[in-house]
Parts: structure tokens; C-alpha cells; sequence
């Protein structure tokens, strides 16, 4: 028989490459898997609907319940988690020396919507005393001028947000001390090239997110996997296929990454930041599904919500397709 044949638009990661290499295979799909950047993956699919399946941001996609009917469902796979307090760079003379500093400052973001800034948004109210809307905010491509918001956002009339000039960039505008600061989910090349006027918010990071964890216990997560809604519509079993291999694939991972004969990545102490991570997180620190991550996704909806990206606030079940959800038990 005919196996579905599927486009996978996703990043290069080691949770998913089994899935890549073939040596783990969906029931009944043959994929073809396109390893692309994350913004290019999410501009197509959110724009164009190019793949049958994708990674996706998850603010992203929380904006796209919206419409009726929805144009994705997703997976409660998490492609990408990562914590976000090294996401926050700043100018050293624009007198930021602690986060709450950051109250009434510009500050600039790639795209309001984009996850990784939703989530510190909502970190710095929660926790540091810096409510979204105590700052203003100014918009752009962060290394080419240009950039524009991937998914249409209507926003509330109190927030402070504008466009950087079309031939400048947030980096630049950094560097000069044209903006406060800048949150983003990649490191700005002023940063990269050891400009002094730039620097992070949070001087020790991993100090400031394994703190943040041990108090909340919020792994933040960043993606999804998303299927087109026509596809699901046609083959609703796909969901249950999909999240079955996506799951091997990371157990793959698992077991590779602590393979001590040689290193699988260029890290010296790869083995024992492993095991840190295991003692602090728990050994299935890069958990699949729904309950496990509901507190971290509970949350996330709540900042979407109080930010002013989601009409009303979502629950975390209604974000994912059913059969996804539940499997058979012998």
C-alpha cells in the first residue's frame, strides 16, 4: 500500500533528526523533511501555508486561532524550549543596572508577537516590577532593515509601539544607543563582535534562570509542530502517527547525547552539564505532551493574553489536536 506522503519544514536539531535520517518513520507517512531556519520556516508557514507540517512559534501559533476555522493544529511536541533571560541586551550608559531598570526604557524587539519575548515580557512583570505596558517599544529587522510582523497583530491602544526607520537596523540602533535595549531571541551582532556599549541585562545567566526555574518550574517552551488543517481534516490519524515518531525520535536523542565513548557535540564538559541539568530539571527535562507542561503553558497563554496578542485566554487542551492527547493502554 501507499504510504501519505508530507513535507516537514523544521530546524536542525537532535530531537528530530532520527526522523530525518529515516531511522524512525511515522506510521504510514513518508516524510520529506526541509531543514530551514526558524524564521524562514515560520514566514512561509504562516504566510503562504507552504507545508503540510512545520515547526512553529508558539505565540505564532496561538494567533492563529483566531480565524475560523484555524489554519493549523498542533502537536504538544516542543521542537525548541529554551530560557530567555540572556535574550535581554542593553546600551551601558542607558542606566540600566538591574532588570527593574528597564521600566520606561525603549526597548527593541524584532516582532512584539515573536515567543521568546512574550515570555520575558512576562517574566519581567511577574517578577522584576516592569509591566509590558511601563516601556515602549520599537519594531524592525534586528540585523536587516526591513522586518515586519509575520502575523497580523491588533494591539491595545496603551501600549507604546512604533517602527524603527525602514534603512536602520535594532542591532545598530543598540550599538548607538538609539534604543535602551533589546530583546531578541538571537544573540545581536554588536554583542557577538565584544562592542563594549552592549551588553546583557542579566550578568550571570544561568545563574538568573536556574533561579527562575527552582521558583516556578517553567522550562519555557518556544515551538510546536503544526499540521495543515486540510491535511488533518483528510487524515485525522496522522496527529496520533506524527506525535508517536516525533516521541521516539527525541528518545533517540536522549540516549545519544549520554553516550560518553566520544563526544557528540563540540562542548568539553557536555557529560556533566548533562547531569546538572537531569539533577535540576529531572530526567525527562525536554518533556512532550500536555500534562506534564501544563503549569508552563498555562502560564504562557496568560502572558499572551495580558500582552494584548489573544483575544481571550486559551486553555492549554484547546491548543492541541485530541488524538494527540490520549493513546491505548493494553
Amino acid at each position: 500500500m501507499s504510504r501519505l506522503h508530507l513535507t516537514f519544514a523544521c530546524g536542525d536539531y537532535d530531537r528530530t533528526r532520527a526522523l530525518e535520517e529515516g531511522t524512525v518513520r511515522p506510521d504510514g507517512i513518508d516524510l520529506t523533511y526541509l531543514r530551514l531556519p526558524v524564521e524562514e520556516t515560520f514566514f512561509r508557514m504562516m504566510r503562504h501555508q507552504e507545508f503540510e507540517v512545520a515547526e512553529l512559534s508558539l505565540s505564532s501559533y496561538v494567533l492563529s486561532l483566531r480565524a475560523a476555522p484555524a489554519p493549523f493544529v498542533a502537536l504538544p511536541v516542543y521542537t525548541s524550549r529554551m530560557f530567555r533571560h540572556g535574550s535581554l541586551y542593553c546600551h551601558t550608559d542607558a542606566g540600566i543596572s538591574a532588570p527593574e531598570d528597564l521600566r520606561g526604557k525603549r526597548i527593541g524587539t524584532p516582532e512584539y508577537q515573536l515567543t521568546a519575548c512574550v515570555w520575558m515580557r512576562g517574566i519581567l512583570s511577574d517578577r522584576y516590577g516592569v509591566p509590558f505596558d511601563s516601556v515602549s517599544y520599537l519594531t524592525g529587522g534586528q540585523e536587516t532593515p526591513g522586518r515586519i510582523e509575520k502575523a497580523g497583530v491588533e494591539l491595545p491602544d496603551s501600549l507604546r509601539i512604533s517602527r524603527i526607520p525602514e534603512d536602520r537596523t535594532l542591532a545598530e540602533m543598540l550599538a548607538e544607543g538609539e534604543i535602551d535595549a533589546l530583546c531578541t531571541p538571537r544573540v545581536p551582532s554588536p554583542f557577538v563582535a565584544g562592542d563594549p556599549r552592549v551588553r546583557r541585562v542579566f550578568p550571570d545567566v544561568v545563574a538568573a534562570e536556574k533561579d527562575y526555574y527552582a521558583d516556578t518550574g517553567i522550562f519555557p517552551i518556544m515551538h510546536v509542530v503544526v499540521i495543515r488543517r486540510d491535511v488533518y481534516d483528510r487524515h485525522p490519524w496522522v496527529a496520533q502517527s506524527l506525535y508517536k515518531a516525533l516521541l521516539a525520535a527525541k528518545e533517540a536523542a536522549y540516549r545519544n547525547l549520554y553516550d560518553t565513548s566520544a563526544l557528540r557535540f563540540m562542548l568539553p564538559w557536555l557529560t556533566p552539564q548533562l547531569e546538572d541539568a537531569r539533577a535540576l530539571l529531572g530526567n525527562d527535562y525536554w518533556s512532550y505532551g500536555l500534562e506534564n507542561n501544563r503549569g508552563t503553558l498555562t502560564t504562557f497563554l496568560r502572558y499572551h493574553h495580558e500582552q494584548g496578542l489573544s483575544e481571550r485566554l486559551w486553555r492549554p487542551e484547546e491548543l492541541f489536536a485530541p488524538e494527540s492527547l490520549e493513546s491505548a493502554v493494553v
